[in-house]
C-alpha cells in the first residue's frame, strides 16, 4: 500500500482501495478503470474533461441522463423531510405511493410490494417467497426451481442457481441449489416452439416438485441480448398455470421503458400476470439502489397467520423501503405519466433502428436486432479479448460501451435524437473498423 494517496491521480488511488466489480484485478492493473468525474444529460467525463457517451446507461440504470434536474429536485426534497425511517413497523408516504401506482400498473393483479436494495435481493425475495408460500400451503414438497439456458438474476447464492452464466457461476457451484435449466429461445435460431415443448415436458415429470419458473421477458441481458417474442411469455404463462408453478418475471434490466412497454410483460398480452414481477436497476433512474418484488394476494394470504410469527415473511433488509429511493423512482413514475415518455421512446427506437440499418449489410456482421431502446448485433470473427478491445478503443470515440463477448450492444438513455443517433452509428463504426483491421 502507498503510505500516501495523490488527490489527483484518481486511477490510481481507486486501485489501492477499491475491488471493483466484473474485474480481474491483476488485469486492471494494465487497463486501469476510467476516472469519472461528473456526469450530464448522456455524457460523462473525466478528470481531463473528456467526454464519453454513456452507451450502457451505465450498467443499464440511466433512463433520463446523469443529473436530471427533476429526478434531483424530489431526492433533494426528500432529504429535507426523511432520508430514511426502518420500514419494519413504520411506513412512510414515499414508499407506500410507489406501491400503490406500481400495483396500478398491472390492474391491481400485482397488489403487495417488497422492497431491496438490488436486483439479486430482489430475485432472492421471490425465490423465498414461491418456496415458503407453498409451504406455508401445505406443498413444501414444492422446493426446486426452473431457469432458461445462459439466463442471468444475479450473483448472491440463491440468484446464482438459477442462473446459467459460467464465468459467473462455475467457481461457487458446490454452494448452489440445483436448478433445472431448460433451452432459452432465441430469435436468431427460432426455436421459441422448441423450448416451450421442452419446458413442458419438465413440467409436466416435475410439476409437483417446482416452485417456480423464473426469466427475464424478452431479453435475455447477459447472454448477450437474446431476444425472444411476446408469445414465449404467453405460452410460459399457460404452462404455468396448467401445472402450478409460480412465474417469476425478472424485469430488473428489461423493466420501466427498455423495451417499448413500462413492463415488458405488457407485450405478453396475457390473461393473467406473473406471480412475481421484479423491478430494480431504472426504477430510480439511476440515482440510488433500490428492488422490489411485486406479487399477487394469493402469495400474499399464504404468509397471514394472526397466530404464527414464523408463517410470515421474516425478510429484511436494513435500507428496505429507503425514502430517498422511493422519492426518486416517484420522479420516474411521474416522468412516465406526465410527459409521454414511452412515446417518446417508440421514437426515439425508431431513430436508432432507421440510422443503424445499414449494418444488417455489413458482411463482418449477423443478426442486427431491437426491442424498443436495447439494439444489438453480434461479431463474427472477433478474436481474442474483442469486448475488452471495443471498449477501450471506442473511448477514443467518446463512447463508454461495454459487449458481451462478441455481442455489440445499445442500451442508452432516452435522450435519443437524430443528431445523438448518427454519433452513434459513427462512433460505432470507426470503433469496430478499428478493432477488427487490427484483429485481421
Amino acid at each position: 500500500m502507498n503510505p500516501v494517496l495523490s488527490k489527483v491521480d484518481l486511477q490510481s488511488r481507486s486501485l489501492d482501495a477499491v475491488w471493483h466489480p466484473c474485474t480481474q484485478m491483476a488485469r486492471a492493473q494494465k487497463l486501469p478503470p476510467l476516472p469519472i468525474v461528473r456526469g450530464e444529460g448522456a455524457w460523462l467525463y473525466d478528470e481531463q474533461g473528456r467526454r464519453y457517451f454513456d452507451a450502457c446507461s451505465s450498467w443499464w440504470v440511466n433512463l433520463f441522463g446523469h443529473s436530471d434536474p427533476g429526478l434531483n429536485g424530489a431526492i433533494k426534497q426528500q432529504l429535507d423531510t426523511l432520508p430514511h425511517v426502518m420500514l419494519a413497523g413504520c411506513t412512510h408516504e414515499p414508499a407506500v405511493r410507489l406501491a400503490e401506482r406500481l400495483s396500478a400498473r398491472t390492474g391491481g393483479a400485482l397488489g403487495h410490494c417488497f422492497f431491496a436494495s438490488d436486483g439479486a435481493s430482489a430475485v432472492e425475495i421471490a425465490l423465498k417467497q414461491s418456496f415458503h408460500s407453498w409451504r406455508n400451503r401445505g406443498r413444501g414438497e414444492k422446493r426446486e426451481f426452473v431457469c432458461l439456458r445462459n439466463g442471468y438474476h444475479g450473483e448472491t447464492i440463491g440468484a446464482l442457481a438459477v442462473t446459467d452464466v459460467a464465468v459467473f457461476r462455475d467457481a461457487y457451484d458446490p454452494l448452489l441449489m440445483r436448478a433445472h435449466i431448460v433451452d432459452s429461445p432465441d430469435s436468431r435460431l427460432g426455436n421459441e416452439a422448441q423450448a416451450l415443448a421442452a419446458m413442458r415436458t419438465l413440467l409436466e415429470q416435475r410439476h409437483v416438485q417446482i416452485a417456480a419458473l423464473i426469466v427475464e421477458p424478452l431479453i435475455q441481458g447477459a447472454a448477450g441480448m437474446v431476444m425472444h417474442s411476446p408469445d414465449y411469455l404467453r405460452g410460459l404463462r399457460q404452462l404455468c398455470s396448467e401445472f402450478e408453478v409460480h412465474l417469476i418475471a425478472d424485469e430488473i434490466a428489461v423493466g420501466c421503458g427498455r423495451t417499448g412497454t413500462f413492463f415488458a410483460w405488457e407485450q405478453a398480452d396475457a390473461p393473467q400476470w406473473p406471480d412475481f414481477l421484479l423491478l430494480s436497476k431504472g426504477i430510480t433512474g439511476g440515482t440510488l439502489p433500490l428492488s422490489l418484488v411485486l406479487t399477487t394476494d394469493a402469495v400474499f394470504q399464504a404468509f397471514w397467520d394472526e397466530q404464527e410469527v414464523a408463517r410470515g415473511f421474516l425478510h429484511s433488509h436494513s435500507y428496505t423501503g429507503n425514502a430517498l429511493a422511493c422519492a426518486a423512482a416517484n420522479a420516474v413514475l411521474d416522468r412516465f405519466e406526465l410527459q409521454d415518455q414511452l412515446q417518446a421512446n417508440r421514437a426515439q427506437a425508431a431513430l436508432l433502428a432507421q440510422v443503424f440499418a445499414p449494418l444488417a449489410e455489413d458482411a463482418r456482421l449477423a443478426h442486427l436486432r431491437q426491442r424498443g431502446m436495447v439494439l444489438a448485433f453480434d461479431v463474427k470473427d472477433p478474436g481474442p479479448r474483442f469486448a475488452e478491445r471495443f471498449h477501450l478503443a471506442a473511448r477514443a470515440h467518446e463512447l463508454l460501451i461495454r459487449p458481451i463477448g462478441a455481442t455489440v450492444y445499445l442500451m442508452p438513455p432516452y435522450l435519443i435524437d437524430a443528431g445523438a443517433a448518427q454519433f452513434l452509428f459513427k462512433a460505432v463504426r470507426a470503433t469496430l473498423d478499428e478493432v477488427l483491421s487490427h484483429a485481421a
